[in-house]
């Protein structure tokens, strides 16, 4: 990873590539939300009614003897085999979960087309050897994060980065790592397949007796070149381990999302909750790579017929417990149903902060956030949610003024960013009288000590004494007033109106 050239020398960094190879890719991006499926044979149908064929399988399937290309009919045969069709948006879910995980690591990340149903992608790692160790860690640490993420992969280390693409497919006991200089000696054992040649190039390395890439580094240069061109340069350059390649990395964007689609629809909450579950936990492993929390989940439910159903949990602090994330989303649909079967699900969250509350020494023990939420939610799936929460004051003399909202704790980014203005009052002692001018049922204007200020915001009236329930026997109001003079200065007071005696004055200014 890094190397001193002589004393005194700067050290040069060489260059490493990681390529993680996910075989049989659709079937893996179906099995990891379907944990009862990922511990049986199955294998995933492409392609139109009735001209489908099996485009990939498990291990499991494969010991049965499920093979690529075979039809409905041939499929009779086994017994125990799950049979799922293929799903373009989970499998775009997928990948955009293995780029995630993978820019922990590094942001230059490639990925490559491969043949077959499988997907590769190239991590960058050059340089990484004083955060991540050396390239043995380097590597089991990339593989233990996929893996947790429920994706079976094969792993391959190279200076050279298309060394490691051919290397990739290979590697499926153990991590391969090329050493630098002898790249040529471990890729001579591969086929010639390990390049992906097309259809007329195979068929006439197949002629020329070519069975390795150690006898296509073999040949003459020249007489490559003049038979196959600089594509067979390239070829030659791929064999020995040579062939340079200028990174293009793919822009990742981070966002907890998950996706499921349905063969039937799902009418029972509890078989919808049994896949929710997975979903959840891989939300949560990738937002705690991040050491992040799930500030609030989504839940969108496609509807059979058409038609999508929406709901959306936020508990008071971010959390990353399953179980308290599953049992709020369990009573919320329970009081709110989606109205036909479902047919899909996608599920996002919002990261939030862990949330870390230090008490004091002799602080009085604080209900814990968490089961707080649940129990909040249990009470208003019995007396409803408009009847939970806090009361608000509302800016009116009726009786029983007040809305119910819900509880809520600002984050501390909200809390940083939010202005904390304290705002000084002054007395004036004593109050100035005013000539006030008054447009309806508020102000217009007021003139004090001979200088004219017009108002441009006011507040209130806010009623002071009295019985506020009977307004013909109050008393005293007071507004809060902004006004400004001809000259633009801005005056913020208090202003009090005795409605016994009709008479406006300054009683307070602002700073």
């Amino acid at each position: 990873m890094e190397r001193r050239c002589g004393m005194g020398a700067r050290t040069v960094i060489e260059p490493l590539y990681v390529c993680v190879y996910v075989p049989e890719f659709p079937a893996q991006a179906m099995l990891r939300l379907r944990r009862d499926l990922a511990r049986l044979p199955a294998a995933v149908l492409d392609g139109d009614p009735p001209l489908e064929q099996i485009c990939s399988v498990n291990k499991l399937a494969l010991r049965l003897g499920v093979a690529h290309g075979m039809t409905c009919a041939e499929l009779d045969c086994f017994t125990g085999l799950s049979v799922l069709r293929r799903s373009r948006v989970e499998e775009h879910g997928a990948r955009e979960v293995l780029l995630d995980t993978a820019g922990i690591f590094t942001p230059r990340v490639e990925v490559r087309p491969m043949s077959g149903c499988a997907f590769a992608m190239v991590l960058d790692m050059t340089g990484s050897s004083r955060m991540f160790g050396a390239v043995e860690q380097v590597v089991g640490s990339i593989a233990a994060k996929l893996q947790g993420l429920q994706f079976v992969v094969q792993l391959a280390a190279s200076a050279n980065f298309h060394a490691a693409v051919c290397v990739a497919p290979s590697a499926i006991s153990a991590p391969v790592i090329l050493s630098r200089g002898k790249e040529a000696e471990q890729l001579g054992r591969l086929p010639l397949a390990a390049l992906r040649l097309s259809e007329q190039q195979a068929d006439t390395l197949a002629l020329w007796g070519l069975k390795t890439l150690a006898e296509l580094a073999a040949l003459p240069e020249v007489d490559v070149v003049v038979r196959l061109g600089q594509e067979g340069k390239r070829l030659q350059l791929l064999a020995r381990g040579e062939c340079p390649h200028l990174m293009v990395p793919e822009e990742a964007v981070f966002a907890l999302e998950e996706r499921i689609e349905f063969d039937a629809p799902v009418e029972l909450l509890d078989s919808l909750l049994f896949v929710l579950g997975p979903m959840l936990d891989q939300l949560i492993l990738r937002a705690q790579n991040r050491a992040l929390a799930l500030a609030s989940v989504t839940v969108k439910l496609g509807l059979d017929g058409g038609g999508e159903h929406q709901r959306t949990i936020k508990p008071a602090l971010p959390v990353a417990q399953r179980e308290i994330l599953l049992k709020l989303l369990h009573l919320d649909l329970q009081a709110h149903p989606p109205p036909a079967g479902v047919v899909g699900v996608f599920v996002s969250a919002e990261p939030g902060d862990r949330s870390k509350v230090q008490l004091g020494l002799f602080a009085p023990q604080l209900p814990e956030p968490t089961r707080l939420d649940v129990t909040l939610a249990r009470i208003a799936a019995l007396v409803g949610e408009e009847c939970v929460g806090r009361a608000r004051l509302g800016d009116g003399h009726k009786p029983d003024s007040f809305t119910m909202e819900r509880f809520t704790v600002p984050d501390a980014k909200a809390r940083k960013n939010s202005p904390n203005h304290s705002v000084a009052m002054r007395r004036c002692r004593p109050p100035v009288a005013l000539l006030m001018q008054r447009e309806g049922s508020g102000l217009k204007g007021f003139t004090m000590r001979g200088r004219r200020y017009a108002v441009e915001k006011a507040y209130g009236p806010w009623r002071k004494s009295g019985q506020w329930w009977s307004p013909e026997v109050w008393s005293h109001e007071e507004w809060d007033v902004c006004g400004k003079a001809n000259g633009g200065e801005t005056l913020l007071c208090l202003i009090t109106h005795d409605l016994l005696r009709n008479h406006w004055q300054l009683e307070a200014l602002y700073d």
